[in-house]
């Protein structure tokens, strides 16, 4: 099942890590790990493989994937001989990029990314394309009529925030749409409409992989064991592309928000604190978070827990982008469309979900993979 993967922001360090990490694993260089589909739970015919997934995407900037390579591997997320070992085949991805279309109005910009869906498809005989979106967050949009109204999307005025534009791009082009940062995406009703519509189905938001990871291990046992949470109170500091867009202070409020919803929802109220997030240009493609929990036992007797989680953004997040555009390609195949519940594990505000605990989540993904799987098991 050859298998496009259209990366939005396909220059940024998470697309480029995403595009190497595929090579490198179609080519048997490096090992599997920290994808979750690899793990036996989960690995099986219906997904498609490495060897046949083909990378290409759009980009506001012209930096060569080869330049941004080096560059990650001198800040150290990736090896450089792995780098070089890939060049010639990161060449071949490099062909397949295309300029985001910044020319024109909304509707002309959005014709531009279909012809481009259309023609990646076409030219390298492939069965389906995942575009999946890893560009820098947005602010959240003014709320506009025209988001529940499908018919006014077609208008001349620019209504879609770019997140927006490319799920609507997608499903024009007949393809399933990921949305991996806290940004608008395809959570928007006249959206929903258009992938019922094309019979398309879509996942989002927000990829979990760092503070909010542990925030879903470690909520849940904090409610099973009915201890009450007093206070949660987290910093990030983090570098990069991703931590200067977060400097901006709507497009910090967009990702706080998607970070706290999973206390609220697991505990069932919210604990005082706040979650910060600062850019510190130093930290480069690294990330630090700083969490303090107060809680309380029996007879009210105060505790406390602290931790620290210091990783690597791009390292996390790539694996994770592989994962989920097999998933998402496969559930296409299987006819499903509409939002794919089953696939809030990745997420820190995942569609249509209900429960944030990691265990939970963790089960539902695996009968979800299974039933994929069952469907073209002889």
């Amino acid at each position: 099942m050859r298998t496009g993967v259209w990366l939005v922001g396909a220059r940024g360090s998470v697309a480029t890590t995403s595009v190497i990490g595929g090579l490198a694993l179609r080519a048997g260089l490096t090992a599997p790990t920290g994808c979750v589909t690899e793990l036996p739970d989960l690995r099986g015919p219906a997904l498609p493989g490495f060897a046949d997934l083909v990378f290409g995407g759009h980009d506001v900037v012209t930096t060569p994937l080869t330049k941004r390579a080096e560059a990650l591997a001198a800040a150290g997320v990736l090896p450089a001989r792995l780098a070089d070992a890939v060049a010639p085949d990161l060449a071949a991805v490099e062909a397949s990029l295309r300029p985001a279309p910044t020319e024109g109005g909304q509707g002309e910009r959005i014709a531009a990314v279909v012809r481009d869906l259309t023609d990646f498809r076409t030219r390298h005989g492939l069965d389906r394309v995942v575009v999946v979106n890893v560009a820098a967050t947005e602010p959240a949009p003014a709320p506009h009529p025209a988001h529940s109204d499908l018919a006014a999307l077609t208008g001349p005025a620019d209504v879609l925030p770019p997140s927006s534009g490319y799920a609507y791009a997608a499903f024009t082009a007949g393809c399933p749409y990921v949305d991996f940062t806290p940004s608008t995406g395809a959570r928007l009703p006249a959206l929903a409409a258009l992938a019922a519509e094309r019979k398309l189905p879509y996942a989002g938001h927000d990829g979990k992989t760092g503070e909010t990871l542990l925030k879903s291990v470690l909520a849940p046992m904090f409610a099973m064991r009915h201890l009450a949470v007093r206070s949660w109170s987290g910093t990030n500091l983090l570098g990069g592309g991703d931590g200067a867009t977060l400097a901006d202070p709507a497009a910090n409020a967009a990702k706080v928000g998607s970070k706290q919803r999973v206390l609220a929802e697991t505990l069932g109220y919210l604990p005082q604190g706040h979650t910060r997030i600062e850019y510190v240009e130093e930290l480069g493609d690294f990330k630090t978070a700083w969490d303090l929990v107060t809680f309380a036992g029996f007879l009210g007797t105060g505790m406390r827990m602290e931790f620290t989680w210091h990783g690597c953004d791009s390292a996390l997040a790539a694996p994770l982008v592989l994962d989920l555009a097999r998933l998402t390609a496969a559930a296409h195949a299987a006819g499903r469309h509409g939002p794919l519940t089953e696939l809030a594990f990745f997420f820190k505000d995942p569609l249509g979900a209900t429960g944030h605990a990691l265990g939970e989540q963790w089960t539902v993904l695996r009968e979800f993979a299974a039933a994929l799987h069952a469907r073209v098991t002889p």
